[in-house]
C-alpha cells in the first residue's frame, strides 16, 4: 500500500434510467432512483478516491455505510456521487460520502473499506463457501 493522502475524491456517475429505478431493483414501489442504487454509486466513489494508492494484489471492501437519501430522483437524471477520504487507520480507510443530482444534494453519510489482498480474500471466501 502507498501512502494515502487524507482529502482524495472520487467521483461516479450514473443515469437513473429504468434499471436505477426503486420500482425495479425491488426496494419500493415507485419510479424514483433506488436507494441501493445510490448507495452502490457512493461506493463506487470511495473505489475510485483509493484506486491509486493501492498495490496491484491490493483491492478494498466496503464494511461500513451509514447514510440517508433525502430526495427523490425522477427517472432521467444525472445522479453523482462523490467520497472523500477522511482517514486511515491502518488498513481501514474512511470516506465522507455525498449524492447529488441535478437538482441538488439527495444524499449523504459516511462509509469505511478495508484493503486486502484480493487472492487471500478470495481464498476465505471460497472456503466459507465449502461449509
Amino acid at each position: 500500500m502507498q501512502p494515502i493522502t487524507i482529502g482524495t475524491k472520487g467521483i461516479a456517475n450514473i443515469k437513473a434510467d429504468e434499471s436505477q429505478l426503486a420500482v425495479t431493483v425491488g426496494s419500493g414501489s415507485l419510479p424514483v432512483f433506488a436507494t441501493p442504487m445510490m448507495s452502490a454509486l457512493m461506493e463506487k466513489a470511495a473505489c475510485k478516491a483509493i484506486e491509486s494508492f493501492l498495490e496491484d494484489d491490493e483491492t478494498t471492501v466496503g464494511t461500513v455505510l451509514n447514510i440517508t437519501h433525502d430526495a427523490a430522483t425522477p427517472k432521467g437524471m444525472e445522479v453523482t456521487a462523490e467520497a472523500e477520504i477522511t482517514g486511515v487507520s491502518g488498513r481501514e480507510i474512511s470516506f465522507n460520502v455525498t449524492a447529488y443530482d441535478e437538482a441538488g444534494q439527495i444524499g449523504s453519510g459516511t462509509h469505511k473499506r478495508f484493503m486486502v489482498n484480493e487472492k487471500r480474500f478470495l481464498e476465505k471466501a471460497s472456503k466459507r463457501g465449502d461449509k
